[in-house]
């Protein structure tokens, strides 16, 4: 595809090409300087057209106001003469280690008081240190190399754009000046010292200066607002990053990338899709099966993750693996084909699958592996001396395929909307957090639920709880706690005509924490039609939970409510009789709340499970599925839009699968097919005929 001007958020030209391609090349000092010349030549040969480098400041401001930028020169120059964009990787995260000593009283402190002192980072071999940006001498020295670098390279010929706050999370800072923001911020929320006092059962404070951020864990008011904080100002820290660039340079597009990790990490290290989505015109992910697994669903729900975090705007795979990953702790013990020894298939597949999620941009790790540190030999697709291998062959057949001008048309549609959504609650991760030490009980139940609905070939889309009112069908996992305004959203949302159908403990625990004495609570037993009789919270005895809904036998786990129906209807027993499910008309909407959290017992039964329940839900949602497979390892979706209907059919084993697909009736019928990749295909009017090729996606255009 040729190059041609594009639009970011804010209606100016982007420089990038229509579809990005590329990798991660220069971390400084890898690789060797004699091979860059021959690098971009090969990458170019290849089909690449964009590399991000990593400008580390603490490779670059060698002094205080005294810089080396000819290594980072020579990547734009060649860049320049190779048609390879660069895209300024800004790494203020690595400071230099002449800051340390300026700036003692900024250095990054842990929980335990412990300062954070130079080190060696394992992803480019380079040393630095690490700066809090609550102090303001540190962040204003980091403000003026960001202002430098952006006036340097504005107006190059090579330049492409910016990438901000590498993979969007970082741990909180005990630091002085964190903990005077941090009282600035709770003086903002509660105005005075009784009613923060009163807030969080904290009576003897005398002065602002009497309140430090805690280092006690537990469901308290003052964690939840710690954590509250340090994700607000996370992200104000990205902002303050977006502001300085684009005040240097009003024209290159500013990108990020997170770690798909709203799910997992959000309450812990401020990993929220959303919120750093929000904050720049396009957005990414780093994600490789070799640390996540290999599992159809894993690949699938993080990419839909950042489509949903991203609304609308372009999103790109942006660390995606292209190699082997050696002596990594979350590999050790995995077999050989579970990515950790990634083949030329596995890479097809990987990048075919963010595609068919709606990606359309994807960068490699990197292009050849560092030579030094842990990561030696991990993730390029070249060679360790940047020589071609049959994974770069791949790379290359894939480059070419996404770039050409016969793909513009593909690329214009986009993956429809899902049949249903999960509703995600940021409060209720950052209490699981805060109560149990983790989120696994809340990640268990998001990713369960959504792996039950693709086992289905159901496109389960992932909605913020802001965003439920573009939506008419929902599933709400793990609810345990919700604060006010959340629980009056959903009452609003369902009485307007929603179909909500909701786990167990909804609000159980409300704001700041506390139990209801009425559960459920904060009004939703009147939206439910039940209230609890019977309540467990023993997830070490529930494991085995089962229930029966209207006969179908369901899987459960975590926690147990019971209940007692007001204007509700029973809909599901325990074992013992008691009820575990009531169906509930409320204005005109509908809801069906189950008592214990079938997202984890799905995922935690993976031999034993009844996916069924899931496809029901969509039942009762009066919605049928917008593709049905024969053949339940083929995943197929449909992107629609101004370039036609498109039917992509994926196939994650290493042979080749007959199908056919039933097209839901709003899709009408088609009269023909066109293959744009990987096979033939037949179609009768809504039935689409053909054989999967092994660990490969079909793209087929339907023709009306």
């Amino acid at each position: 595809m040729e190059e041609r001007p594009t639009f970011d958020a804010t209606g100016k030209p982007n420089p990038l090409p229509a579809f990005p391609f590329g990798a991660v090349y220069f971390r400084k000092s890898n690789p060797p300087r004699e091979d860059w010349e021959r690098d971009y030549r090969t990458a170019s040969e290849d089909g690449m057209n964009v590399f991000r480098h990593w400008f580390l400041w603490s490779g670059i401001e060698i002094e205080p106001g005294r810089y080396d930028w000819s290594d980072y020169d020579r990547q734009l120059e060649l860049g320049a003469a190779n048609g390879i964009k660069a895209i300024i990787a800004e790494m203020i995260t690595v400071a230099p280690e002449w800051t340390y000593r300026k700036y003692p009283q900024a250095v990054y402190r842990g929980r335990d008081g412990t300062a954070r002192e130079g080190f060696m980072h394992g992803s480019c071999a380079t040393g630095g240190t690490a700066l809090c940006m609550d102090n303001g001498d540190a962040k204003a020295a980091a403000e003026t190399f960001l202002r430098t670098l952006a006036h340097r390279y504005k107006n190059h010929p090579g330049l492409g754009g910016y990438d901000i706050w590498n993979e969007c999370g970082a741990a909180p800072c005990y630091c002085a000046a964190t903990a005077a923001r941090f009282r600035e911020w709770l003086t903002a929320k509660y105005g005075d010292l009784p009613t923060l006092g009163e807030a969080w059962h904290r009576y003897g404070y005398a002065d602002w200066d009497d309140i430090f951020p805690p280092r006690h864990e537990g469901p308290w008011p003052d964690v939840l607002d710690w954590t509250e904080f340090h994700i607000e100002s996370a992200h104000l820290l990205m902002r303050w990053r977006y502001e300085v660039i684009r005040a240097a340079d009003p024209n290159h597009p500013i990108t990020a990338h997170g770690v798909a990790g709203s799910l997992t990490s959000m309450a812990e290290r401020a990993t929220d899709d959303w919120r750093a989505a929000a904050e720049v015109e396009s957005y990414g992910y780093t994600w490789g099966s070799c640390r996540h697994g290999d599992e159809p669903w894993k690949q699938f729900h993080a990419v839909d993750l950042v489509r949903a975090s991203s609304r609308g705007k372009p999103f790109w795979h942006a660390e995606a693996y292209g190699g082997p990953l050696w002596m990594a702790p979350n590999v050790i013990g995995k077999p050989r084909n579970e990515g950790r020894i990634a083949s030329p298939e596995d890479i097809r597949y990987w990048h075919m699958v963010s595609f068919m999620a709606g990606a359309t941009g994807s960068l490699y790790l990197r292009w050849r592996p560092l030579l030094d540190g842990p990561l030696f030999g991990a993730f390029g697709p070249y060679g360790m001396d940047g020589s071609r291998t049959a994974r770069s062959a791949m790379s290359s057949r894939t480059a070419k395929w996404v770039t050409s001008s016969e793909q513009a048309g593909l690329w214009k549609s986009r993956p429809v909307k899902g049949e249903i959504g999960i509703i995600y609650v940021p409060e209720t991760q950052v209490f699981t957090q805060a109560q149990q030490g983790n989120t696994s009980f809340y990640s268990q139940s998001m990713r369960g639920a959504y792996q039950g609905f693709f086992d289905n070939n159901i496109q389960a889309d992932w909605v913020h709880i802001r965003h439920i009112d573009e939506r008419d069908a929902l599933y709400l996992p793990f609810p345990v706690m919700l604060n006010r305004e959340t629980a009056d959203r959903l009452r609003v949302w369902v009485e307007a005509g929603g179909t909500l159908v909701c786990e167990g403990c909804p609000a159980y625990f409300g704001e700041r924490g506390r139990v209801g004495t009425t559960q459920p609570n904060y009004g939703l037993d009147e939206l439910f039609g039940a209230q609890e009789s019977y309540v467990e919270f023993t997830p070490d005895l529930l494991g085995d939970l089962r229930f029966n809904l209207s006969g179908m036998p369901v899987r459960g786990g975590i926690f147990m409510q019971v209940y007692e129906p007001t204007t509700g209807t029973p809909c599901g027993w325990y074992e013992d009789g008691r009820i575990a499910a009531v169906d509930h008309s409320f204005g005109r909407g509908k809801t069906r709340l189950i008592g214990t959290m079938c997202g984890a017992g799905y995922a935690e039964h993976p031999t034993d499970r009844w996916p069924t329940f899931f496809a029901d839900v969509l039942r009762l949602c009066g919605k049928e599925p917008h593709v049905t497979c024969s053949e339940p390892r083929v995943k197929a979706r449909i992107h629609d839009g101004s370039g036609g209907t498109y039917l992509w059919v994926a196939n994650p084993v290493r042979s080749a699968l007959p199908v056919r697909l039933e097209l839901g009736s709003a899709w009408g019928s088609f009269s023909s097919v066109r293959t744009l990749r990987s096979g033939d295909a037949r179609v009768n009017a809504r039935t689409v005929d053909l054989t999967a090729p092994a660990r490969d996606v079909m793209v087929l255009e339907l023709v009306k």
